[in-house]
């Protein structure tokens, strides 16, 4: 979920004169709120006029806002938001190849700074943990933020048909998540994208519990500076060198944070498995589908794939309706959102998958959704996977699929090969209860072996 960006903008200030002006800013257009022209293909984006607003959440934070609506179109339209802690300055991005499929099929679309991020007040909390607006009316979370957003939405931009739709990648995979906990009626499909799960067990700061160093670091530094994506300014140009003169990790605090980064302090106070990081993970609070869901992952996605896979494995088990499916490409994190996506470094699919998924996955899973099912189209099926390799896309009733498969053994062979048989002469041996040893005396390959050094981690 990293971005490294460089963005200056004033930040809000939460006085009781812009409380006062509530009133002008639920209206369309508002008067004093500045319009924007967005920049981009001007085959898409000069469809769209934008106006910024800042809507409130139930504890009076204002929460900023840029939304775009189509010129030309004519009857109500669905609306799609997009949340993110990376700044809207730079959401149009989204529409010269994300979101382009999208805006040609004619949707409102809305981007919004979270909480405590960019333009909006309050304060950041890392990936705050849900809570139950039903049992505490006044408690606020990433969840909150978005109902009272989608509220408002739906009750003051003109010409929508009260359907809305939420998707976003990493971060704000997790958001479009938090926002099906106790979502808004309004809401009607819901896709995270290369959503975290659990952070500890194989997402984002920990993989299998080992913990991301850099990631780690650099990420919530840059998260929790301040309100902008500020990076750590490295004394030296090779950073990897600068982590080994570190030393103990004790040393980050004394040296340079000071206790300023809130992540950094649940990384030094919680470096186990403990009830910090189960209150913290998502996967928690899945207790059942609520709203049509859609969870896309990359099989190289270095940061988060075990979280879609999770997300989409936990709602499965209460998913009597078939709304909950699951896309599978051939990605790196966050990989299918813009390029063809036809390659990832030397390897080539033979087709354009990320075009395909935004085209033919992802814009008519929305239409279906949010607008009524175009001619001929029907349900997405449970689960929908690249197979790399023979590079075709599959479709499963569920993932991992039980019908129709035959698990087989995959066996390490010397020369970085890979086998789905034993090498020759280890089967036979093996299975006289000789172990590896009688295996090697009977004529199998010899091993491949390397040292592991810190100072030299790539062999």
């Amino acid at each position: 979920m990293r971005i490294r960006t460089t963005v200056e903008r004033r930040h809000p200030t939460e006085s009781l004169a812009l409380l006062v002006g509530l009133a002008s800013l639920a209206c369309w257009p508002a008067a004093g709120i500045r319009a924007q022209q967005p920049a981009g293909p001007p085959s898409v984006l000069a469809r769209y006029e934008s106006r910024e607003v800042m809507i409130p959440a139930r504890d009076s934070v204002l929460l900023h806002t840029v939304i775009y609506r189509p010129r030309t179109r004519v009857g109500p339209l669905p609306i799609v938001l997009l949340r993110t802690p990376y700044g809207v300055e730079h959401a149009d991005r989204n529409f010269r190849s994300y979101l382009r499929a999208l805006a040609e099929d004619g949707y409102i679309f809305a981007f919004q700074d979270i909480r405590g991020r960019f333009g909006s007040g309050g304060r950041f909390v890392m990936q705050r943990p849900p809570c139950t607006p039903s049992a505490d009316s006044a408690c606020v979370d990433e969840g909150t933020d978005t109902w009272d957003t989608i509220d408002w939405l739906v009750h003051h931009v003109p010409g929508n048909n009260g359907r809305v739709g939420m998707l976003g990648i990493s971060y704000g995979g997790w958001l479009t998540v938090m926002a099906t906990l106790h979502p808004h009626p309004a809401l009607k499909a819901a896709s995270p994208q290369a959503s975290p799960a659990d952070d500890f067990i194989g997402d984002d700061f920990h993989h299998g519990g080992a913990f991301r160093l850099s990631y780690g670091f650099e990420y919530a530094a840059m998260m929790e500076t301040d309100r902008e994506n500020t990076q750590f300014r490295f004394p030296v140009h090779d950073t990897y060198e600068w982590y080994l003169r570190l030393g103990a990790l004790s040393h980050v605090d004394e040296r340079y944070l000071h206790g300023s980064i809130p992540t950094w302090e649940d990384f030094v106070h919680h470096p186990d498995y403990d009830d910090h990081w189960t209150e913290q993970a998502v996967v928690t609070y899945l207790h059942g589908v609520t709203v049509p869901t859609l969870s896309v992952a990359g099989w190289w996605d270095q940061e988060d794939f075990y979280g879609p896979l999770t997300i989409y494995k936990t709602l499965e088990r209460t998913d009597s309706t078939g709304i909950n499916a699951l896309v599978v490409g051939p990605w790196r994190h966050g990989g299918w959102s813009s390029g063809p996506g036809d390659s990832l470094g030397a390897i080539r699919f033979g087709s354009a998958t990320g075009e395909h998924f935004r085209r033919d996955v992802q814009a008519p899973w929305f239409h279906r959704l949010l607008k009524g099912a175009p001619s001929g189209a029907g349900p997405l099926p449970g689960a929908v996977t690249f197979e790399t390799g023979s590079n075709r896309w599959r479709t499963w009733s569920e993932w991992p699929p039980r019908k129709g498969v035959t698990d087989r053994d995959l066996y390490l062979r010397a020369g970085a090969a890979a086998a789905f048989g034993p090498p020759p002469g280890r089967a036979g041996a093996e299975a006289r209860n000789g172990g590896p040893t009688a295996a090697a005396e009977a004529g199998a390959p010899p091993l491949d072996a390397y040292v592991s050094d810190p100072a030299h981690p790539v062999p």
